[in-house]
Parts: C-alpha cells; structure tokens; sequence
C-alpha cells in the first residue's frame, strides 16, 4: 500500500506538471491545443539526443530545452494562431477554430518526429539508483522528477498570484473584455502565456524522459491526460490542476497494484465522469451563467 501510495503521488505530480501548460494555454489564450501531447515527446525526444549525443545531463538539458519550447511555442502562436484570434467573432469562436488547427498541427509534429525517429521506443538510463523512503524502495530518477515538479508548479503558482503580471494573467483568464479596460494589453499576454505553457510542457518531456519510455505516437496518451486533468480541475486553476492530476495518479496506482494494471484507464475515465457529473465545471471551476 505504501509503494502504490508514492508511486501515485509521484505520477500525479507528473499529470499535475503537464497539465499546468495546457491549463495556460486554453485558461488564458483560449487555445486548445490538440497537438500538446507532441511537444512534450519533442521535447523528451530533445533530451534523449542532448543526453546519448553529447552527454548532457537531462537536468542541464532543462536550461536547453524549455526556452526553445518557450520560443517554438511564441512562433507558432504568433504566425499559427494570431490570425485565428484577430478573426473570430468569440471566445467559443476561437476555440472550434484552434481546434481545427492544433489538430492539423499535431499531425505534422507527430509526422516530423516518425521520419527522424522512427516508430520504435526510446530511453536512456539517469540515476536510476533505487532509493530507500519509508520502507520502500524508489526510483532515484523518478524522485527527482516528483521533486522538481513540485518547484515548477509551486514557482508558477506563485508567479501568478504573488505578481502583478501574474495577476494580469489571470485577470485576462477571467475577462479579456474588462481587462482592456484597465489597460492590459490582452494580446500580448495571451501570447506570453501560451508560450509559458509551452516552456511548461517542455519541462515535463524532460522530466518524463528520464524514467519512461516513448515514441513519436506516444502524444495524444500525454494529451488526453492532460485534457482530463485540465478539465476535472476546473479550466484555468492551477490548484485543480494538481488535485485532479494526484486522484489520477493515486487511482492508477492503487488499481494497478491491487486489481489489474489493464483497468486504469478505465478506472481514469469513471473518475472523470463521475467528477463531471457532481460538478460540471470541474472541482474548482465556476459554472458560467
């Protein structure tokens, strides 16, 4: 029970820290980013080479890696995405529209990622050295990425509630409209925050590299994970982020340990639709009137 207990914390920690992106980016800029899941293996796919290539230490990697997902993400906002946002009549608009074209984009990522790589799995070996907590045997590795999703989500968290330009952020998330009449240049943080979504799922490629194995199809998994979370969270919460994305992990575990490991996606999607229907909004989300 102790085993299934940390190994679910530390997985959850891990859909929390990957979902924390995408929550950015459909929080704020209103994107829905179907091609998120690929930029996550990109970026594990990033760390691989910097760690087999030229013997970087994934740690290191993550001063490489997240500022080019930072930068890659503000491109593609900027020539992808501005276009749609300019025309769209709506918020509801502009997400039916980035739908279809995060779509389309997911596809080419994906399709990139299978003529460089191929289709087969991919890992490397970092620190993993078994560790002794409480009795129970743990993966170094898998510690060291529990341990620093915590600080990236805590640092962000705290970036958008103890700052102003956070406070900007999240007033942008709440009401554009009344935000452009305190003079908050809506565009310009929208596009900040889809790019710091994108630094963030990065960040979690890196980690999530360093003790699982993937390939140039594994995204929509990641995706769809972080869609769940997202919503079971409440749009554009970050605290919902976390609760949820620990419930999921914690009944992955648990059922994977004591009933059977082929019923966790299963018992995933009952989670999710027994949380939707209690509190269609999410756990922390408002309903709309």
């Amino acid at each position: 029970m102790t085993n299934a207990i940390f190994t679910g914390l530390m997985l959850g920690g891990m859909y929390a820290l990957i979902a924390m992106g995408l929550t950015l980016q459909y929080g704020v800029a209103r994107i829905m980013n179907l091609s998120y899941g690929e930029f996550l293996v990109a970026a594990s796919f990033a760390s691989y080479w910097l760690f087999t290539g030229w013997a970087l230490n994934p740690l290191l990697g993550l001063a490489i890696v997240v500022p080019i997902g930072f930068g890659v993400s503000m491109i593609l906002y900027r020539v992808l995405l501005t276009p749609l946002v300019r025309r769209a009549p709506t918020r509801d608009a502009l997400e039916v529209d980035s739908l279809l074209a995060t779509f389309g984009m997911m596809f080419i990522v994906q399709g990139i990622m299978l003529t460089m790589f191929g289709g087969a799995y991919f890992s490397y070996s970092f620190l993993a050295i078994p560790v002794t907590l409480f009795g129970e045997t743990l993966a170094l590795n898998r510690l060291i990425a529990f341990g620093l999703a915590v600080a990236f989500g805590l640092a962000l968290y705290l970036a958008l509630t103890r700052t102003r330009f956070g406070t900007a952020i999240r007033a942008v998330a709440v009401d554009p409209s009344a935000a452009r009449l305190v003079a908050i240049d809506v565009t310009a943080i929208s596009a900040f925050a889809f790019a710091l979504g994108g630094a963030m799922v990065a960040a979690a490629g890196v980690l999530v590299s360093m003790f699982l194995t993937f390939n140039a199809s594994s995204g929509v998994i990641f995706t769809m994970k972080a869609l769940m979370v997202v919503v079971m969270g409440g749009v554009g919460n970050l605290l919902g982020c976390l609760v949820a994305g620990l419930a999921l992990g914690l009944s992955e575990s648990l059922v994977a340990t004591f009933v059977d490991p082929g019923l966790t996606l299963a018992v995933n999607f009952a989670l999710f639709l027994g949380v939707l229907l209690v509190k269609p909004a999410g756990l922390f989300g408002r309903a709309q009137r």
